[in-house]
């Protein structure tokens, strides 16, 4: 009998574990996985890293050898002297190996580096610009003389037509480069000032919105030198970019840039104390698009200083939410009309 006891008493030890002598246990039901939670793709907004913005060319010459702006999160085109067009393409938390060509700088750049916090790269510059650096106390890296050893003249890269760019048309960086010219020069790498834009991490759609306009082509001129343009490509959900008619490539990968938001502000451009430099009226308020998945609608924008924040609302007066992706600001010399088909 006491042997029988004991091996019972065997066979209860790893209930006893389990249980416990005596308590009354419940079994816990399994949690469920937690969901993994979305993170938009185009920026991290827990990170505060500091954005760069840099002048790339756009020179015909200049255009076939395109190199970073796919890397972009922001894209401005502004219109500068001869009816010329050239880009400030904003870099963060990304790290293209190649950018350019890397171009000269504008004064009314500044305004668009100003609200994004963003170190201002150019190589080269006007006058006015220059002096507005120095006012301004702008962080700039200049490849033409302070930061030259963070620049170099790209020598081998030939036209489509086999004849070689112009000297002017040949200068790049890296992102590597830059950051450490900005270390050499004891710049601020990280920034506290909210992004420019609001973006969704659930895709928008602006088919029902008051007065949305079909944009599956979407035509954006400047003047007779330069028209950019955007084919909707509904299967990829963006934007393919033409330059006077022709697709927009990168000159390393040879893939055409696709754009995912449009944000188009006409706005008026004048010529500076009377010479052949540009200015922009743009410390105001004006009108424009904003375009993604097919549609466009009207908007408003406001600029209240130099640096402050240009803001996109639409017609209701609501702040628009652009699409997780990269976005190309147009500024639209205001005589011209952007057309939709």
């Amino acid at each position: 009998m006491k042997k029988l006891l004991k091996v019972f008493c065997i066979m209860l030890i790893p209930v006893f574990l389990v249980t416990g002598c005596g308590e009354k246990t419940e079994l816990k039901e399994s949690e469920p996985p937690k969901k993994e939670e979305k993170k938009l793709k185009i920026v991290d907004l827990d990170s505060d890293s500091r954005s760069y913005a840099v002048m790339i060319n756009n020179h015909n010459q200049a255009r076939e050898n395109h190199a970073g702006l796919q890397d972009a999160y922001i894209v401005y085109e502004i219109v500068v002297e001869g009816g010329i067009t050239r880009f400030m393409a904003l870099f963060r938390d990304v790290n293209p190996e190649k950018i350019g060509s890397t171009r000269s700088a504008r004064h009314y750049y500044l305004d668009y580096a100003m609200e994004n916090d963003a170190i201002y790269v150019h190589f080269g510059g006007s006058d006015p610009a220059y002096n507005q650096i120095s006012s301004l106390k702008i962080n700039d890296l200049d490849g033409n003389w302070k930061d030259r050893d963070y620049f170099y003249r790209d020598q081998d890269i030939v036209l489509s037509t086999g004849k070689k760019p112009s000297y002017e048309h040949t200068a790049f960086t890296s992102m590597a480069e830059l950051k450490k010219a900005a270390l050499a020069n004891n710049f601020r790498t990280t920034s506290t000032q909210d992004l420019l834009l609001q973006y969704s991490i659930e895709e928008i759609s602006l088919e029902e919105k008051e007065g949305s306009i079909v944009a599956n082509t979407v035509t954006i001129p400047y003047s007779d030198y330069m028209t950019a343009s955007y084919q909707y490509d509904e299967e990829n959900k963006n934007y393919k970019r033409f330059a006077n008619g022709a697709p927009h490539k990168d000159g390393i990968t040879k893939e055409q840039y696709t754009v995912k938001n449009i944000i188009v502000a006409q706005i008026e451009n004048v010529g500076y104390n009377g010479n052949y430099l540009q200015d922009l009226k743009n410390i105001t308020t004006g009108k424009g698009y904003y375009i993604t998945d097919g549609y466009a609608v009207e908007i408003t924008w406001e600029k209240t200083s130099r640096s402050a924040q240009t803001v996109y609302r639409y017609l209701n007066g609501e702040e628009i939410v652009v699409n997780d992706g990269n976005t190309f600001i147009q500024i639209q010399p205001i005589k011209k009309e952007t057309t939709f088909q």
